[in-house]
């Protein structure tokens, strides 16, 4: 609600026009639990509840694990991210960022498990994409042109 209630209006008033107004806008068309039923909530209702259901509602992430972790996940991950990328300058590229976080993770005090991360070899790496690459088309020859024919009159010596 952005507007104020207008004074002398009856709260209730004011509530269902705004609901009639977005309704009309369309605003409260394709909800997601539109004509099921709410959730139910069973057990405390504290900040730490709802912050959990939250973060369980969220797509899984890296940026809720401990950054020993989150690399851990980035290196079982990085295989198929290297495959939707376009060129191999891009593939090394990507191994060489990688393996530079991973020897920065590798100067810092352990934060969190005690994982040991191991760099990615850029040459298995880059022939994997490869392989995973359609070959290329032969190139198509250009076409030969036939012979062209002179006509009889002009074959004649002058």
């Amino acid at each position: 609600m952005t507007q104020r209630k207008p004074e002398g209006m009856p709260f209730e008033t004011w509530v269902e026009h705004q609901i009639r107004t977005a309704a009309e806008r369309g605003d409260l068309t394709d909800l997601p639990l539109s004509g099921k039923p709410l959730p139910r909530r069973d057990g405390p209702e504290d900040s730490y509840a709802w912050a959990l259901s939250w973060a369980r509602r969220q797509e899984p992430d890296a940026n809720f694990l401990p950054p020993s972790l989150a690399l851990r996940r980035e290196y079982d991950d990085l295989p198929a991210r290297l495959l939707e990328l376009t060129s191999e300058e891009r593939v090394r590229a990507a191994i060489g960022e990688f393996n530079d976080r991973v020897a920065a993770a590798w100067r810092q005090p352990l934060d969190g498990p005690p994982i040991v991360v191991p760099m990615r070899e850029e040459e298995p790496a880059v022939e994997a994409w490869r392989a995973s690459r359609p070959p290329e088309p032969e190139p198509v020859p250009a076409p030969v042109d036939p012979p062209r024919r002179v006509s009889r009159w002009r074959r004649r010596p002058r």
